[in-house]
């Protein structure tokens, strides 16, 4: 079985060595890292650099890297700088600007060819030969020209040496994640699929290529994904990071900045995922599983689907799950969660992801959502939350590096007697760099004795866009350091770049404290390698505190152990700092200890472990809950069951098992008489008890069954009973709960119903009812119901009630009375009756439960529990509907077959 790990980004891309250009041998030749070690970051400029006292003052200049990809947690290594000179030897363009978002820009790898943006006229019919021309004219290049340098570009690059090198952008978690549990040995065979991370239009159909995918694949167990310039650039810079990206983080489409108008670039996310897509079903053998991650491949999981229904496919989110409100602003909103719905198990970081998802789908899909996933019509989706963590192995190994000790010793001397805050975060308005900034300075203004002894060192990693945040922060860092600095100290060290892994170890080794206030933010895990950092093995014992957004999915993790704060609100983020300063050494390594704790068991090998094995156990489910896999019910083997046994319980539902006809909000005027006679003949067998199980009020039941003596019934979906032979009903849920959700759910609905013309609501004692079918414009009323479900939903969980879609109407019941809670007590009773009886103390040994419906699976999921541990000897369920289920056998005849099968039970003398 092979584990197929399914990313944008593949761990490994290509370098080449170009006519005239140094090789980079200190990177790749000089070093070969180990396979767990972070790729080091070559010509970085130093923080702290030693022969100075006072620390750098904040840039003027940023470095401009030359390609937007970044690792999931924010970390960019930059790119070698650009030779022009032999560029132009090599018939290489520079680029203007090389901190446009374009794809490519190194000088080992080649440029990319896409527009960016792409021109909104892609979306219907590209430009003419003459309008191309006229504009390579105005760019002051003619088309010979052009042409000579785009011939001379492919040469160089198609017979140019290369070599195989870790790659600088991807998810670093994830990598970190796969190569911890393969270490631990939970993870044998496994395969990642993922693009290069480097245009290759230049490539295609040469030799070069070909033999770059055969060494991935041969040497490293990698698939590689090829996909124009052109739609990768579209998919990856323009849909992925400017609509995806800020909906997810709460940004909505429709602010000034913006660029979710630019929707033709829907079409080449498609694209790229559709190509994953591809390259999977193409290596995919029976028995492997697929692993897909990240917002970048929301479809991939549905193209699969669609040619794999067989699959094993996972997928998990990364990043944020926003609330419904925000996510349906998305245009393409459908189509990317039936991509996700692909899978047999979705994913996500924290509780509150997951709840958001299930919302969204209940409300824009009309899907039913349960606490363990999503009940579509033909099959079940599960859904859980799995914080990913990290590898403190491989963390343990590289703190042992002398480069790091050597860095302590350095900054031990160079910020003696200080007490420091530390931060790294990119520099986007997601991460909130200039609400620290602003809290950080309101701290020195409001705690005077600080101001000498304080220091905040925040590396802010550059983006890809240049905007009026970086002079925004900068403004801030001049002001707070020319307010309060002297020749011996500087209150903010501002570095617009990364630093390299060993001095950003030993930083969160010597910390005092770790500040993060982001806005938004999936899992942090620099907050993890901090707690790791401060556990005084290679440096004193600090127990540093943490500060940390409630923003973040980490904060929710942590359970209140650290600092939470509210990015927006300075001063009280003014006053966690003061607070992690001068907390006491005891409430330090209190807090401490339990966040150490806290990483220490998720880390990223319990993470991927623990989602395969999950993804393992919910596929078998749905497997076997598949109607197609479920066999059909077998008159004989039924009848042997029946004969064998001595005291026989079933439980049948009503509507749509025991009759065909009759809506839900009528009732029936005459009795089904066939029906009837059944129920009595199997009745004559005092050895039989039979319960019908309803969603139709008492009173009604009464009336349709009055004819057959000792038939229990339950009514309302298990909110009422009537034991067999008895003439009055038990309420079993509680009355004073019910009036006081009613009310609660009263005013949602008449909401709903004043705007649904032709809607009416349905009072039952126990339930509402919102019935749509009649409505005038009925696919406005199925708007109006699935928001009304996701509404109640939302509103009134803490009631213990739920809101349930159905064709036509929307179903408002109580959580706690189910037909599951109703059949378990009705079991608990007839056991107790037969042990007190003298005359007759056999157990229940045949058990039989038919129904039609999604709230029959509860109890046939009961029924074969009791099988299953041996309680009951003989356990039959049966489902009449055309969806997976948790019963044993299906009957395709419908409600004839019922009656026939009972029939045939019921003639056995």
């Amino acid at each position: 079985m092979t584990v197929f790990i399914v990313s944008l980004f593949l761990p490994k891309t290509v370098h080449f060595t170009l006519p005239g250009t140094p090789p980079r041998g200190s990177v790749v030749e000089k070093h070969q890292p180990r396979k767990d070690e972070r790729p080091k970051i070559e010509r970085q400029p130093s923080l702290f650099n030693p022969p100075n006292y006072t620390p750098p003052h904040t840039p003027t200049e940023e470095r401009k890297p030359g390609d937007p990809f970044t690792n999931e947690d924010g970390l960019r290594v930059h790119p070698p700088p650009l030779n022009t000179a032999v560029a132009a030897e090599n018939g290489l363009r520079a680029p203007a600007d090389r901190s446009s978002p374009t794809w490519g820009g190194r000088m080992d790898q080649p440029m990319s060819r896409a527009n960016s943006p792409p021109p909104p006229g892609l979306i219907s019919k590209s430009k003419s030969l003459a309008q191309k021309a006229y504009a390579m004219g105005r760019a002051g290049i003619s088309q010979p020209r052009a042409l000579e340098r785009s011939e001379s570009h492919d040469r160089v690059f198609a017979n140019a040496n290369w070599q195989i090198a870790n790659a600088d952008q991807g998810n670093g978690g994830l990598r970190n994640a796969a190569e911890a549990a393969a270490r631990d040995g939970k993870l044998e065979d496994y395969t990642w699929v993922g693009t290069l991370g480097m245009p290759t239009d230049a490539l295609q159909g040469t030799q070069q290529l070909q033999d770059i995918e055969d060494r991935l694949a041969t040497e490293h167990d990698m698939l590689s994904v090829f996909c124009s310039d052109k739609d990768f650039d579209g998919h990856y810079s323009h849909f992925c990071k400017q609509i995806l990206w800020p909906v997810f983080h709460y940004q909505i489409p429709d602010n000034p900045k913006s660029k979710a108008y630019e929707d033709h670039s829907w079409k080449y996310y498609v694209n790229v995922n559709q190509a994953f897509a591809d390259k999977i079903v193409k290596n995919w053998k029976r028995g492997d599983v697929i692993w897909v991650h990240d917002y970048h491949l929301l479809l991939v999981p549905g193209m699969v689907r669609k040619k794999l229904p067989e699959a094993k496919i996972g997928f998990f989110l990364h990043v944020a799950f926003p609330s419904s409100e925000v996510f349906r602003c998305l245009a393409v909103r459908k189509e990317l969660l039936e991509g996700m719905l692909g899978a047999n198990l979705i994913g996500f970081q924290i509780h509150e992801y997951t709840r958001h998802f299930l919302q969204t789908c209940s409300r824009i899909l009309s899907a039913e959502a349960t606490p363990d996933g999503l009940q579509l019509e033909d099959r079940f989706v599960d859904v859980v939350n799995l914080p990913i963590g990290i590898d403190p192995v491989s963390l343990s190994e590289h703190r042992e590096e002398p480069e790091v000790k050597r860095w302590l010793d350095i900054m031990r001397e160079r910020y003696a007697g200080k007490k420091l805050i530390v931060a790294r975060d990119k520099l986007d308005h997601v991460r909130g760099v200039r609400q620290k900034l602003l809290s950080y300075e309101l701290f020195l203004n409001m705690n005077p004795e600080w101001r000498d002894n304080t220091v905040l060192i925040q590396v802010a990693l550059s983006t890809s866009e240049k905007s009026e945040l970086d002079a925004t922060v900068s403004d801030i860092v001049t002001r707070v350091n020319s307010s309060w600095a002297n020749l011996a100290y500087q209150p903010v060290v501002y570095l617009k770049q990364d630093i390299d892994y060993a001095q950003y170890l030993a930083l969160l080794s010597i910390a005092d404290a770790l500040m993060i206030t982001s806005q938004r933010e999936g899992m942090n895990l620099t907050s993890h390698e901090y707690l790791f950092c401060q556990d005084g093995k290679i440096s004193e014992k600090k127990h540093g505190s943490l500060i940390l957004s409630e923003f973040t999915g980490t904060s929710s993790l942590f359970n209140g152990s650290e600092l939470s704060v509210n990015p927006w609100d300075y001063r009280a983020c003014a006053n966690a700092i003061k607070k992690a300063l001068e907390m006491e050494p005891e409430e330090k390594e209190r807090r401490w200890t339990k966040l150490y704790d806290c990483v220490n068991h998720h880390t990223g090998s319990h993470w991927f472990t623990e989602f395969l094995t999950r993804l393992d156990r919910v596929h078998e489910e749905q497997h076997r809950r598949d109607q197609t896999s479920v066999p059909r019910l077998s008159y004989p083997t039924l009848i042997n069951q029946y004969k064998r046994t001595e005291r026989r319980l079933f439980i049948l539902d009503f509507e749509g098992t025991l009759v065909s006809w009759g809506p839900v909000n009528q009732i029936i005027p005459v009795s089904p008489q066939k029906t009837l006679d059944v129920l009595n003949d199997l009745l004559l067998d005092e050895r039989n008890t039979i319960y019908v199980m309803s969603g139709r009020r008492p009173e009604e039941l009464d009336r349709l069954f009055r004819r057959v003596p000792n038939l229990g019934l339950i009514a309302e979906n298990g909110c009422f009973l009537k034991d067999c032979g008895s003439t009055t009903w038990t309420e079993m849920a509680d009355a004073d709960q019910i009036r006081s959700w009613k009310e609660s759910v009263g005013g949602i609905l008449r909401y709903y119903l004043e705007r649904t013309p032709g809607a009416e609501i349905e009072d039952r004692r126990c339930s509402l009812i919102f019935h749509y079918k009649s409505a005038e414009d009925y696919e406005s009323a199925m708007r109006q119901a699935t928001d009304c479900a996701s509404h109640i939903n939302d509103a009134c969980e803490d009631q213990r009630v739920h809101a349930i879609p159905l064709e036509g109407c929307v179903l408002v019941e109580p959580i706690d009375w189910t037909k599951s809670t109703a059949a378990e007590r009705i079991f608990a009773d007839l056991r107790a009756r037969m042990a007190a009886d003298e005359k007759h103390k056999s157990p229940v040994d045949f058990l039989m439960v038919v129904g039609d419906g999604r709230e029959d699976e509860k109890v046939f999921k009961w029924a074969n529990t009791l099988g299953d541990d041996g309680v009951v000897k003989e356990v039959v369920t049966v489902s009449l509907g055309a969806r997976n289920t948790e019963a044993t056998a299906t009957l395709t005849q419908g409600v004839s077959g019922v009656l026939t099968a009972l029939s045939k039970l019921a003639a056995i003398a």
